[in-house]
């Protein structure tokens, strides 16, 4: 059996487009962070919204900045 060669399920072409419109919900979702932290009181926050919002902004950071990585050239 001859080897297949390992292609990305998303193509080349969309590796800018996708690093910018995840940066910029994963920084305005950290922006909400930093917002909901300043604002609410201590006897207000729920930890469970503060993990949520930073887990699903940081998920969202890292996948831009592996599709920024990517669409410079950087594979990784």
């Amino acid at each position: 059996m001859a080897a297949k060669a390992i292609a990305s399920p998303i193509p080349d072409s969309l590796y800018p487009t996708l690093s910018v419109f995840t940066l910029a919900i994963g920084l305005i979702l950290t922006a909400s962070f930093f917002i909901y932290e300043a604002t609410s009181s201590r006897k207000t926050r729920s930890l469970a919204q503060e993990l949520i919002t930073g887990a699903v902004a940081s998920v969202f950071l890292g996948f831009g900045s592996l599709f920024l990585l990517l669409a410079s050239g950087v594979y990784v």
